[in-house]
């Protein structure tokens, strides 16, 4: 299968960036991609949450989900949307996060929430509470093709490594992790921990990044680190998208996962074991 990576750099304007979105997928598809995914954020990027209340519509009537479910049914492709941001009608009036996975009729697949939302001090000066305006998933998912088994998650999830030991024992054998990684943070550990969770698992790691400067009318604006990552399941990265939109391309043989998997078996070596705090 041939996967393609969409890498963005998207704006506070959904209606603005939805095009230049469509138009990667039909790159991709030309280029002969049957797997293709964008980023986490694919509708908007955004810390303006009364902006971001003006502009999201709930999943029903999200224009960004319609049209790309129909062109995903037009391509003939499955399609990953990294992240779309959603109203949820919740009382408190936060947003989802929300992953899709479109298979090539255009109905929904799989669904993901956002597990682990991005609270974090990065320096003097970034300031990030991303569950102030986003709810938190609960739910891990694993979703079957014909290709592959698909283990999903989003951006900060990285970070967390049993989510993803978790999803390869329910039979993950691609991992994917769109992102819209913070420039700081990603230069120092974008890379090693997509590597450090391909090695662990022994899986394919496909992680579509938004990258650049993000254009916005209000709020703090927002860099991120770009190189959207394809890393083999023994941890060579076999495609890097660098700092600019576009597309890359990586082919995916399964055989990997089970060679990789073979040579060093850590996942039938899992133990349970106590913490003794003295």
């Amino acid at each position: 299968m041939k996967a393609a990576l969409i890498q963005l750099s998207v704006g506070d304007d959904p209606a603005a960036n939805l095009p230049v979105t469509l138009g990667f997928v039909r790159e991709a598809k030309a280029a002969g991609a049957g797997f293709v995914l964008t980023p986490e954020a694919t509708n908007i990027l955004s810390s303006d949450r009364a902006h971001q209340r003006a502009v999201l519509h709930p999943e029903k009537t999200d224009p960004t989900l319609a049209a790309l479910r129909a062109e995903a049914a037009a391509a003939g492709v499955w399609l990953l949307i990294g992240s779309l941001a959603l109203k949820t009608g919740e009382a408190d009036g936060r947003f989802a996060n929300r992953s899709f996975l479109i298979a090539p009729d255009g109905a929904i697949a799989a669904r993901y929430d956002k597990i682990h939302m991005f609270d974090v001090d990065v320096n003097e000066t970034e300031r990030y509470r991303e569950s102030e305006g986003y709810r938190p998933g609960t739910v891990a998912v694993v979703a079957p093709t014909p290709f592959a088994r698909l283990g999903l998650s989003v951006c900060y999830d990285l970070r967390f490594p049993y989510l993803y030991r978790a999803l390869a024992h329910a039979g993950a054998e691609v991992l994917t992790v769109p992102a819209a990684f913070n420039d700081t943070t990603g230069a120092a550990h974008w890379e090693p921990l997509l590597r450090a969770r391909a090695i662990e698992n022994g899986a394919w790691v496909l992680a579509p990044a938004q990258c650049g400067s993000h254009a916005a009318h209000g709020g703090r604006p927002r860099r991120t680190h770009g190189h959207s990552l394809a890393v083999a399941p023994w941890g060579e990265v076999l495609a890097d998208g660098g700092t600019e939109p576009g597309v890359s391309f990586v082919t995916l043989d399964l055989a990997e996962v089970a060679r990789a998997r073979a040579r060093v078996p850590s996942l039938a070596h899992d133990r349970r074991f106590e913490v003794h705090k003295l």
